[in-house]
């Protein structure tokens, strides 16, 4: 309702971490894609080992309290494109009635969840005592509207079914939150985040082992790990879980696999306990689940047939529709939703979620009490294929896809993130849906980013570039 408080849960590299003044991510992450890549360069975002659900020792604390406005990326795991815009999407609450919650994305979705509730709990009371100067003529007293992007989906859902949110909450929106988690965190914590067809020459193995050595540390990237069958084995019918006995996934720490499925029971008892006493068995708010079924996503990771090790090589069966991160069936609330056709479908990527013009119309139905449309994706939809990772001056290859291009000026530019100016991209058409380019850059984050009119649509992808 369009009294109610409007709280927005970032996710993943979603907040700045700074420490006096200076961007850690930013500046790790840049160091880490120079010459010589070495764990060194993300030491300042490391977390002591066994920190589970508590706050580190300050001297490992970073200040949360910005959220990121400009693109940002993950090697091999989660890119985020910012959030400039988000209080213009919600269609511009008024002062003191949108409350951002920036927060350290490296610690337990627990913890965090706590964090939210202290926050909430402060800005409602604040919120009930002003409301009367904005809505006199409102129809009872607000609540909370939670908005949340990716991770920040499992913060929400955990404050509200397990630290008791949902007695104040009248609606979650999630936007591609990995509600089953992601394969990809199988990867990241095995050392394979990037595979070695993405990194010739076998140039991803020093990046490779130090965001191994980072993410080991991260008790959310632990909780992110799926919890449903996401592990094959060459030569055997059926995937399996994580936590497989028979076939372990190698180098992946037992605790950290116990951490993540763990969490998920914890708040699958709680909303089964509060099935039995809600009134017949429903929520006592709304959920709207925003996903994409769009672009191919890593769904599975595949074992060689003895168990004994991590196959790196890329291959389609390992794939399903999703948005580029998260597949479509983890993006798909089960605990809360009855099924799949009542999720809002989008063509959209993960790291635009967000931003995205099909969300901040759903956004704008959610607050005006209005029901949101079930099909949000459309035909004229372009998209944009390039590799998350490649090497620094070397050509690598982009495409973009879309109903009729031939007659619709595509074309694209490029740029680093946190630079200044941006390069055009000139597009070759090889067919009438479909447009090539080979692209060449030096070190660093870059987006690329193609457009299309009749009717105008946009698609972009952050590119990391790292040196050999």
């Amino acid at each position: 309702m369009e009294h109610d408080l409007v709280v927005f849960v970032p996710g993943f590299l979603g907040t700045r971490l700074r420490r006096d003044g200076r961007d850690v991510w930013g500046e790790g992450g840049e160091a880490l894609l120079g010459p010589g890549t070495s764990a060194p360069a993300l030491a300042g975002l490391a977390l002591p080992a066994g920190l589970g659900d508590a706050l580190p020792e300050e001297r490992f604390r970073l200040a949360a309290d910005e959220l990121l406005t400009v693109p940002d990326s993950m090697p091999g795991f989660l890119s985020c494109m910012g959030y400039p815009d988000l209080r213009a999407a919600l269609g511009d609450p008024v002062e003191g009635q949108y409350v951002p919650f920036p927060y350290d994305w490296r610690l337990s979705h627990r913890l965090v969840a706590g964090l939210l509730r202290t926050r909430v709990q402060r800005a409602l009371a604040r919120w009930c005592e002003q409301v009367d100067r904005y809505y006199p003529d409102r129809p009872d007293d607000p609540k909370v509207l939670l908005v949340c992007h990716s991770t920040g989906g499992l913060v929400g859902r955990y404050y509200l079914e397990c630290l008791g949110g949902r007695e104040t909450a009248r609606e979650l929106v999630t936007l591609g939150t990995p509600q089953r988690g992601l394969a990809q965190a199988v990867r990241l914590l095995t050392g394979h985040a990037v595979g070695d067809d993405e990194a010739p020459g076998g140039a991803a193995g020093p990046l490779n082992e130090a965001l191994r050595d980072l993410a080991l540390t991260l008790p959310s990237v632990a909780q992110l790990l799926p919890v449903y069958e996401a592990v094959r084995v060459e030569g055997k019918s059926r995937a399996r879980t994580v936590d497989d006995r028979r076939y372990p996934v190698p180098d992946l720490p037992t605790a950290l696999v116990e951490d993540a499925l763990s969490l998920d029971r914890h708040f699958q008892e709680a909303r089964e306990a509060h099935r039995h006493t809600d009134t017949d068995g429903r929520l006592p708010y709304q959920v709207h689940v925003v996903g994409s079924r769009a672009f191919p996503t890593v769904r599975t990771v595949q074992l060689s047939s003895d168990g004994s090790q991590l196959v790196t090589r890329r291959d389609e069966g390992l794939l399903a529709p999703g948005d580029g991160t998260v597949p479509g069936d983890s993006a798909f609330a089960d605990w809360a939703l009855q099924d799949e056709t009542a999720m809002r479908w989008i063509e959209c990527r993960h790291a635009d979620m967000a931003s995205a013009a099909a969300v901040g119309e759903t956004l704008a139905a959610v607050r005006k009490g209005d029901p949101p449309g079930g099909m949000l994706a459309g035909d004229e939809q372009i998209s944009l294929f390039a590799p998350d990772t490649a090497l620094a001056g070397e050509p690598f290859k982009v495409s973009v896809v879309g109903t009729g291009l031939r007659e619709r000026n595509v074309r694209a530019e490029m740029w680093r993130v946190g630079r200044q100016g941006k390069q055009p991209v000139v597009f070759t058409a090889t067919g009438p849906d479909l447009f090539r380019a080979e692209l060449e850059a030096g070190p660093g984050k870059w987006v690329v980013q193609a457009m299309a009119d009749g009717p105008s649509r946009a698609d972009r992808r952050v590119v990391i570039l790292f040196a050999r």
